[in-house]
């Protein structure tokens, strides 16, 4: 197959839905992350509360309650790397029997994806952007976890004395190291909710485009127009 003939197999419509996917998932991440500065996200809300919290733990004589907020941290990092390993492993076993879609396009009655003369790479193109996020979600969530192991040794090294000039600057910088690790988490949580939405292109370019836009407004709506985050702007005279 030429590079021409391969090109045939996708419409003008599937670029521009795979490129609105792409673009969307890489905007609405950095609009999180740099969000304006009179309508801040979730995430940058948490990011406060976690330099509060090695603050007040600076302050602590006993840290175990502190530790075990850390060791939860890890936990969840552990968990959805491996369950992205398994979700990457689904994919690859699907790229080695692809014909297995065709009849899953039958029941749904997708005409574009029930032609008899697509080949095997039709599918396998499809399934690999799947895979691409997918990768991307585990290697963000095993940075995360190696960067919460960090956070934990430089908690250790925060002095029990309050007035050691070397315990705020140790505990702000063991906060910064924190606040990475949720920023990867986030990250590889985002890829995992673009890879569910990569998934609606077995529908037709139509489809995935309509589940990047439910993916955008859910994310959207989690991040700037939640409960959670109208509780984490309320203040204590509130």
């Amino acid at each position: 197959m030429t590079a021409l003939d391969f090109l045939a197999l996708y419409t003008i419509p599937d670029a521009l839905a795979v490129g609105t996917l792409l673009l969307a998932w890489l905007a609405i991440g950095w609009r999180i992350e740099h969000p304006a500065a009179n309508r801040p996200s979730v995430s940058m809300l948490m990011a406060e509360y976690r330099r509060e919290w090695l603050r007040k733990m600076a302050e602590r004589g006993t840290r175990i309650f502190d530790a075990q907020i850390l060791g939860t941290l890890r936990a969840a990092t552990s968990f959805f790397a491996s369950s992205t390993m398994i979700a990457i492993g689904g994919v690859a076993a699907l790229l080695g029997n692809s014909e297995e879609l065709r009849g899953v396009a039958t029941d749904l009655g997708v005409a574009e994806l029930t032609s008899a003369r697509a080949p095997v790479v039709f599918w396998e193109v499809k399934l690999c952007l799947i895979g691409f996020f997918l990768v991307n979600a585990f290697l963000k969530f095993v940075w995360s976890n190696r960067l919460f192991g960090y956070c934990a040794v430089l908690m250790g090294a925060i002095p029990n004395r309050t007035d050691d000039p070397k315990a705020i600057p140790r505990a702000l910088k063991a906060a910064e190291i924190n606040i990475f690790a949720a920023r990867s988490f986030n990250r590889g949580l985002r890829s995992i909710y673009f890879a569910l939405a990569a998934t609606g292109w077995f529908l037709g370019p139509y489809g995935l485009l309509a589940a990047t836009l439910a993916t955008c407004a859910l994310l959207w709506r989690r991040e700037f127009a939640s409960q959670s985050r109208e509780t984490l702007l309320q203040t204590e005279d509130d």
